[in-house]
């Protein structure tokens, strides 16, 4: 008779499972994602960006064969010793990225500029096949350039997102890559001390909560049966998805940016570290920034470029200055 019990509360656990199961999927069906109003700073700081001397786009495979697009600007001297790989924000591609790349070659870096899987040439834009996948991407890029230049030292710089993209990676499996990193006006998590809270600052990104807790409730469960579906939609101009990705499903949001823990991912990290960013950053808390990295050993350095926004720091001449100088640092 003991064993028909245990069968019994192991049938109710099933059914308990699937009726939570059934609830998330109806809360996943609900809530439609719809994004915010264009916002003008992000749309006039991209326009703003110079890309004249932008190369062609050239390509790698990834590991599950999918062709993945960055583009390749040669340090000014020649050489290919010192490599920097530079990561977009959110919603965007190598484009954005343009001005940075062309003075660190000037500053004798090769430069590589990758479209991020789900974002520009790279793959299906606004998803990614699983969680964990832009790791892999990455790995696979360093792979590649290893192959090309044997004896390439790599530093890393990651904007907005794809600054918390570059904290992660460069704390993760790939810790042991990069010799420097700068996080460029990152985006560290909704919770973290430098991010502005809603209400308080103007709104990039709308995401959709119910789907989002559904689908995590999912994950935990080891169901990732609809991790495809959109949860967070960007504030783009209606028409300009042609340019720019408007909307993230969820494995690539959980993918593409800061882990969660972010104290213990900047012990992790062993290459010299920078936070820059602008001091009237719309987005960002800049000034907290000190705040997020405080205590931590090796200690993580911190630069503010007085009066400008967020998307200044992409190609206003003193943000340029400061990232090169970020990456002079001894």
């Amino acid at each position: 008779m003991i064993w028909l019990r245990r069968i019994g509360r192991l049938l109710l656990w099933i059914l308990s499972i699937g009726a939570l199961a059934v609830l998330i999927v109806g809360a996943l069906l609900t809530f439609p994602v719809s994004p915010p109003p264009p916002l003008e700073s992000i749309r006039a700081g991209a326009m703003a960006i110079d890309r004249s001397g932008m190369p062609e786009v050239t390509r790698f495979q990834a590991r599950d064969g999918t062709s993945l697009a960055y583009r390749h600007y040669p340090a000014a001297n020649g050489d290919s010793r010192k490599i920097a790989i530079v990561i977009h924000g959110s919603g965007g591609h190598s484009t954005g990225m343009n001005e940075i790349a062309k003075r660190l070659a000037a500053d004798n870096f090769l430069v590589v500029a990758p479209d991020m899987r789900g974002h520009g040439g790279s793959g299906t834009r606004g998803d990614i096949g699983y969680d964990g996948q832009l790791d892999d991407d990455l790995d696979d890029l360093v792979a590649e350039l290893r192959r090309q230049y044997l004896t390439g030292h790599f530093a890393l710089l990651g904007f907005s997102s794809g600054g918390g993209f570059a904290l992660r990676a460069a704390s993760g499996s790939l810790s042991s890559a990069f010799e420097r990193v700068v996080l460029l006006s990152p985006y560290l998590g909704y919770d973290a001390a430098s991010t502005r809270s809603a209400g308080t600052s103007v709104t990039w990104a709308n995401p959709d909560i119910p789907r989002i807790l559904a689908l995590t409730q999912l994950r935990r469960l080891g169901l990732r049966c609809c991790e495809a579906l959109p949860v967070i939609a960007f504030a783009v101009a209606p028409g300009s998805e042609k340019f720019v990705t408007s909307r993230y499903s969820y494995r690539l949001l959980t993918n593409f940016g800061a882990p969660r823990d972010l104290a213990a991912a900047f012990r992790r990290v062993t290459a010299r570290t920078t936070i820059v960013a602008g001091g009237a950053d719309e987005l960002m808390l800049s000034d907290k920034y000190v705040e997020v990295v405080q205590g931590i050993e090796p200690a993580i350095g911190v630069r503010i470029v007085p009066g400008l926004s967020h998307m200044d720091m992409l190609h206003a001449p003193a943000a340029i200055d400061a990232i090169s100088a970020a990456f002079a640092e001894k």
